[in-house]
């Protein structure tokens, strides 16, 4: 016998993005599910390095940029989140490091040293003495400069548990090729079934949000949407798991607008590090093989940091696709996204920063619709279907 539930919001979707307007909505009365059909946070979330950018990136050609203006205010309200202030309670994640810094192996040009000690980036960009620097720079082989940014980095994994905490019974495991089936009616979605062991069910919904990242592409397809189009921006990250113990959150300056290197520190469960390089060498790095990237690696490290001892490293490299809507010349969204597409909510974060973002301008669109929330107090699943587990650390399948 199929049972049918009616919802307020079905949010397809488990990473970041679908994860906070899920508990979002559920704090707000909204009756909300969310379906997943891998693992919470197992795609572009969990392969973040775990940033909350504040946008001083963006502002590397000595300028304020639209992208990092939209972006300013996230650091402090995910610190809100993660004081248990926000109306969403991140206040059991794991800060891994209060802020992240900037450092150039040798002086800035005047340009970029006029605009960060400009009265435009106060509070946002701090130079510090030899006395405040992060303890790997403290070497007399550094002779650069050390910027400390008001961004902070996070432990994701801890961040998307904090987030399904409490909410884990209104998450379904779906297979989209095997168990689920989402049917159309007059160009809006009728109901999404899910049939699993004994248990079939229809799902109904005022809204559904897509916010599934590279995923969405093919829930696009099932609805017969043809806009927006998704475009994937590829990176190609290093991973390097050593046992030098001090830690690096930091941007390294290049000559260009893009940061040359960019690295957050990990802790490995058996008491080893893991160095996760992101920025320019791993947006060059798609053109490479992961052993030629490994070596163009291995020769920026030895340049920019040549006291730091990797000799015994290991080392790997993994592939992210950055999932967004399309841009011009292909370029960078400033922007979370979100677009409305009969009785559906196509969306993209765009960045890990953004989910806040993207969440209030779902909220605003249901209430611009007047989809308010119908109460949750009573609200559950049936116990037979099948439910998402936590994605592990993305290293995990590289190394021992």
């Amino acid at each position: 016998m199929t049972e049918l539930i009616n919802a307020d919001v079905v949010v397809i979707g488990g990473g970041i993005a679908g994860l906070w307007l899920l508990r979002t909505l559920h704090n707000k009365g909204y009756k909300a599910i969310l379906l997943e059909n891998n693992s919470f946070g197992g795609g572009q979330t969990n392969k973040s390095q775990g940033i909350i950018h504040g946008g001083i990136k963006y502002t590397l050609s000595g300028s304020l940029t639209k992208a990092s203006q939209c972006i300013v205010g996230m650091p402090d309200r995910w610190r809100k989140a993660l004081n248990g202030d926000e109306n969403l309670n991140l206040i059991d994640s794991t800060i891994l490091s209060r802020h992240h810094y900037l450092w150039s192996p040798g002086g800035l040009n005047s340009k970029l040293t006029s605009f960060f000690a400009s009265k435009v980036l106060r509070g946002r960009v701090e130079l510090l003495k030899q006395n405040q620097l992060p303890d790997i720079f403290h070497h007399q082989g550094f002779k650069g400069k050390v910027y400390k940014l008001d961004e902070i980095v996070l432990d994701i994994n801890t961040v998307i548990r904090s987030l399904i905490s409490g909410v884990e019974n209104k998450c379904l495991k779906v297979d989209w090729r095997e168990d689920t089936t989402l049917t159309m009616k007059k160009n809006k979605i009728d109901y999404i079934e899910i049939k699993q062991k004994e248990a079939v069910v229809r799902l109904r919904a005022d809204r559904y949000v897509m916010a599934a990242g590279e995923g969405t592409a093919d829930l696009m397809r099932l609805l017969d949407v043809k806009e927006p189009i998704m475009q994937l921006r590829p990176l190609h990250m290093l991973m390097i798991k050593h046992k030098y113990s001090k830690p690096i959150f930091a941007h390294c300056i290049g000559s260009k607008f893009v940061p040359r290197i960019t690295i957050t520190t990990h802790a490995a469960a058996d008491g080893s590090w893991i160095w996760y390089l992101g920025g320019e060498i791993a947006e060059k790095g798609v053109k490479y093989s992961p052993e030629k990237l490994i070596n163009i690696a291995k020769q920026e490290l030895k340049e920019l940091l040549p006291w730091v001892d990797l000799e015994y490293a290991k080392w790997a490299t993994i592939k992210v696709n950055r999932a967004e809507p399309k841009q011009n010349d292909f370029l960078r969204p400033d922007t979370a996204f979100c677009q409305a597409v009969g009785n559906s909510i196509i969306t993209w974060p765009t960045k890990l920063a953004l989910a806040p973002n993207l969440s209030d301008q779902v909220i605003n669109m249901l209430e611009t619709a007047k989809i308010n929330p119908s109460s949750n107090t009573s609200f559950s699943l049936p116990e037979a279907l099948l439910r998402p587990e936590l994605s592990p650390p993305f290293w995990s399948d590289y190394f021992d």
